[in-house]
């Protein structure tokens, strides 16, 4: 791939770069690439009653990269013809503006669900990204990821969301 498959970065995000490249790179292995799905989380708003100015993302690159890698890895044990890339963004973003993009490829469109909607669980639990919003009347920090990486009840959790 031209672009990382996990990366932590400033720019905003684009995910059809990253689909289309993780396509190039699952098109012919296994069964092939029949399916990409894909999901980007956006900044809402609102959240909770109150309207939205801004939000500010901060992350621990290597600790991140790190979890990245291990949901990777998961992915790849569970469901080892299936690829994912994830990228999330950190710095000030604008309501409207992508934080998170997520591509997962398979070779049928329920697996390549099921591989996007676990890593996004996982995104959340294991993750050291942190949330800082910015209201109309004041601020607050969202809390991030709390999950031990080791903690296999929380791993079953994102599996039983992701399968459905």
């Amino acid at each position: 791939m031209s672009v990382p498959r996990f990366a932590i970065m400033t720019a905003p995000l684009t995910v059809d770069r990253l689909a289309s490249e993780l396509e190039a790179a699952f098109r012919y292995g296994g069964e092939g690439c029949g399916a990409i799905t894909t999901f980007v989380g956006v900044v809402r708003a609102t959240h909770r009653g109150r309207r939205v100015k801004f939000l500010e993302y901060e992350a621990f690159t290597p600790l991140a990269m790190k979890a990245f890698e291990r949901i990777g890895a998961e992915i790849a044990a569970e469901w080892p013809t299936a690829g994912v890339a994830i990228h999330h963004r950190v710095g000030r973003l604008d309501v409207g503006e992508a934080s998170v993009a997520i591509a997962a490829a398979a070779a049928h469109r329920s697996e390549a669900f099921q591989v996007c909607r676990y890593a996004i669980e996982r995104v959340k639990q294991i993750v050291p990204v942190w949330k800082h919003e910015f209201f109309e009347d004041g601020d607050a920090w969202v809390e991030g990821a709390a999950a031990d990486e080791d903690d296999e009840a929380a791993r079953a959790r994102a599996r039983e969301v992701a399968c459905v």
